[in-house]
Order: structure tokens, then sequence, then C-alpha cells
């Protein structure tokens, strides 16, 4: 088993927990809502490892970083895998609908499992499924709860100049 390394990275949300490999990120959660978590006592706290996704993720809250260049590790099924690399298609300042991400990869019926895989997502923010609605445009269903969901919408409206629009498909960048 490989060590597993993390640091804290200071937001406007509160503190972010990164942890990764030293290669690669392998989770991000934030301080609040139903996903927040503690270190695990096993891994190591460095800052060495994350010293680019500190840059960026400060780049991005000061609204001058629109989307994120890092090495990704989530851990998950190949399902699962297929909607996060979806979601890293979705531009920055737009969302879609579960109803129209289950489009995106074929499963038009799979509606509450690409919800369930999306609420599964290990890498908050970075794949960025707070940009992901319900069908009526409400938002719904954050890990991290709807308030943060909330402010990084507005944060990314603010930037990319108008209201979270619709995204047209686009190709995301692989894992690994």
């Amino acid at each position: 088993m490989s060590r597993v390394f993390y640091t804290h990275v200071l937001s406007p949300l509160g503190p972010l927990l990164l942890a990764g490999t030293g290669e690669a990120l392998t989770g991000i959660w934030l301080p609040s809502g139903r996903d927040r978590r503690d270190p695990d006592p096993s891994w190591v706290e460095s800052r060495a490892p994350f010293r680019e996704a500190v840059r960026q993720f400060d780049a991005y809250f000061a609204g001058t970083l629109r989307q994120f260049d890092l090495a990704l590790d989530p851990k998950g099924t190949p399902f699962q895998q297929r909607v996060w690399q979806a979601l890293l298609g979705i531009p920055y300042g737009e969302t879609v609908s579960y109803g129209e991400l289950a489009r995106r990869i074929e499963r038009p019926s799979a509606v509450r499992a690409v919800g369930a895989a999306n609420g599964q997502n290990p890498l908050s923010i970075v794949v960025p499924c707070h940009r992901v609605i319900g069908s009526d445009g409400r938002l719904v269903g954050y890990g991290g709860g709807l308030p943060v969901k909330s402010a990084l919408l507005a944060l990314e409206r603010r930037v990319s100049g108008g209201p979270a629009r619709p995204a047209r498909p686009r190709q995301g960048v692989l894992f690994g």
C-alpha cells in the first residue's frame, strides 16, 4: 500500500482537506456537510506534494483559474469513473441536470445511479460535481452542503460574467 499524504488549504469555504499519493490527488474534502472528514491517523502531513494544488485552489477562489490541471487518481467503480470523467466536461460557470449527465454517458435511464456516483466523487471542486443541478434548476444533493454548492456556483457565475447556463458536451481530461 502506498503512503498517503495530506494537507489543508485555506479557502473562502474554510479549510479544505487534500489527500494524495505524492503524484496525484486522491481526495478533497470540504469543511462542512455530510462528506466532511478528518485525516486518517496513518496519513502523513506534508504540504510539499500539494504545492501546485494549493496554488491552483488559490487561483480558483481568486477567480483567475477556470480549469484545474492536476494529476488525479480517484478510486471508484468503472461506472463512477465514467460519471466523474463526464463531470470534467462541464465548463466553468455552466450547469447540467442529472438527466443530462446520464445522457452524456449514454445511460439515459440511469439518472439515480448517476446521482449516486456524483455524490461519491472524491475530488470535490476539481471534478466539478457542484455543477450538477436538478432538472427543474434547483440546487440539490451536494456532500458539502447546499450553501457551499451555491457559493461555488455564485463564484463561477460572477467570474464568467453571467448566470450559470446549460453546458455543451466537451471532452474531459483522463484520470491517472
